[in-house]
């Protein structure tokens, strides 16, 4: 007999790293007693920070708990968990930054690389991201700005504004600076190479770790030729609006206006994840009596072959699948 399906409510695993602000708990509805509350995890089944189940069957346990249980949940098209979603708060800039690719994640720290998607949710006046390198670099032209001083002056600035949408690939150059919030769909990976950090110190007094030896191993030297997404086509439907904001190997990612209500299936080939940024709404399927409710800041998992699903309120949510 076929097991009941049902959506998951994910609470997030939190991570107060020293640049974070608090505006995902007053904005987004985290209740995380953290400060302050840089990134929320809300998606995940990294061993650094899973996220929770809150109800149904499997309330008060990880998602990892729950995909060991329940492979299924995956879909046929994987056969491990291969992403994880965040909301990030940068109160203050992050560090220069850079991301190995699985062939380099793999020989040399037996895990995945990382590839990145950001969606800006809110930018204040002036905001901006580093992406890329402005001229041709090399390895000695990089430990030399780093040595001086006069990194920044090497590094693409990007001013950006809430809806801009961007695609870091592996070995791009890139730092999120302060006064910006976004969702991050990436692989699930922890791997990051810090350049540099501003020789910031941390709560226990001590510079954080670089790791300049391995991130020279895997820039990307080129100067960015594209920074943000191109336009996208927005498709209306009576009810709600589409686009697609990014779609890679690992992953497709959809904004999803909601007017009054929209209907999608989710079939065995992948489950899907639902992140509400804006609003508030219900979610329908064939087994609920009576709608799952959601609010800006909820993440709700879809298992795989979970069927047809019904959303109807008023909000803008973030549909990713794999």
């Amino acid at each position: 007999m076929k097991k009941t399906l049902e959506p998951l409510v994910l609470e997030p695993a939190g991570k107060g790293y020293l640049w974070g602000g608090e505006r995902l708990k007053t904005e987004y509805n985290k209740k995380l007693q953290i400060s302050p509350l840089a990134e929320t995890w809300e998606c995940s089944v990294h061993p650094d920070g899973p996220s929770t189940v809150t109800n149904g069957e499997f309330a008060g346990r990880t998602l990892d708990e729950v995909i060991r249980k329940r492979p299924d949940f995956i879909g046929s098209k994987s056969t491990e968990f291969p992403i994880l979603i965040k909301f990030i708060d940068a109160a203050k800039d992050l560090s220069i930054q850079v991301h190995p690719d699985d062939d380099f994640a793999s020989r040399h720290e037996n895990d995945r690389g990382k590839t990145e998607f950001w969606y800006v949710l809110d930018a204040d006046e002036g905001a901006e991201l580093i992406y890329g390198f402005e001229h041709p670099m090399d390895e000695e032209k990089i430990r030399t700005a780093i040595e001086e001083g006069r990194l920044d002056a090497m590094l693409h600035h990007v001013p950006v504004h809430t809806g801009d949408v961007f695609f870091v690939s592996p070995g791009t150059v890139h730092a999120i600076c302060g006064g910006v919030i976004l969702v991050e769909v990436q692989e699930s990976s922890n791997l990051t190479y810090r350049l540099y950090d501003y020789d910031r110190i941390d709560k226990d007094g001590k510079k954080r770790e670089l790791h300049l030896d391995k991130a020279v191993q895997v820039l990307n030297m080129e100067p960015v030729r594209q920074d943000r997404q191109p336009q996208r086509m927005v498709r209306y439907y009576y009810g709600c609006a589409r686009e697609i904001l990014c779609r890679c190997e690992y992953f497709e990612v959809e904004r999803i206006q909601v007017t009054k209500g929209f209907s999608f299936s989710v079939l065995e080939t992948s489950f899907q994840v639902l992140l509400c940024t804006e609003g508030s709404g219900g979610l329908e399927t064939d087994e609920t009596n009576r709608p799952l409710r959601f609010e800006k800041g909820s993440c709700i998992f879809l298992p795989a072959e979970l069927g047809r699903c019904h959303v109807i309120g008023e909000c803008t949510l973030l549909k990713i699948r794999c």
